[in-house]
């Protein structure tokens, strides 16, 4: 499988990203070496689907699959992508403050800790809908890792589509997410205009 292995603030300061997007709270002091460079319209296209990539903890194939289901979807192409990655499970848990970071949720994902709607699910890309109800496994509600989680995300606000439960580690999806509540500096109209070339 797979796996990216960067340094996270390396590559954030290669793509001009803010680390508290994925949930990392410290700053690079350092200044990219390309800061003053003039980028041509293509690396500003590359740069967007990069970033995206990078703040969902998506793969090149995976995400091409992302943007190909977009497509078929009604209604605006990068509108339709940004929602479907924003759907994604590990994304979900994160989002509802039971994880520190994307990768911390998804590992958590990975390991079995989550049900959807009383089924174990262990799928990170696990699309979910309006109505589902996510929460921790009852045998992993009392670990000792999730008390520390819930003490550092307590200050995170969880978006309008969610409604989260800490007390019982349960969260469930309102309504499928807008553009403008998923709050990711991306801007998606590049990465359609690179895709469609």
């Amino acid at each position: 499988m797979a796996v990216d292995r960067v340094p996270v603030l390396k590559r954030c300061r290669s793509l001009d990203l803010d680390p508290i997007y994925l949930g990392i709270d410290k700053k690079s002091n350092r200044e990219s070496k390309r800061a003053n460079k003039k980028i041509s319209e293509y690396g500003l296209q590359l740069r967007e689907k990069q970033k995206a990539k990078f703040i969902y903890g998506v793969l090149e194939k995976p995400f091409r699959n992302y943007y190909d289901k977009a497509e078929r979807l009604n209604g605006q192409t990068g509108e339709n992508l940004m929602i479907l990655l924003e759907r994604r499970l590990d994304n979900v848990i994160f989002r509802l403050g039971f994880a520190r970071t994307r990768k911390e949720a998804r590992q958590i994902v990975d390991h079995k800790h989550v049900l959807v709607n009383g089924k174990c699910v262990n799928i990170p890309s696990y699309l979910v809908k309006a109505g589902d109800v996510v929460e921790i496994r009852e045998k992993n509600k009392g670990d000792n890792h999730y008390k520390l989680v819930l003490e550092t995300t307590a200050g995170r606000l969880v978006p309008a589509w969610l409604e989260s439960d800490h007390e019982n580690l349960k969260g469930e999806i309102k309504t499928l997410p807008t553009r403008e509540e998923i709050d990711v500096p991306v801007n998606e109209m590049l990465i359609v205009e690179l895709y469609s070339k």
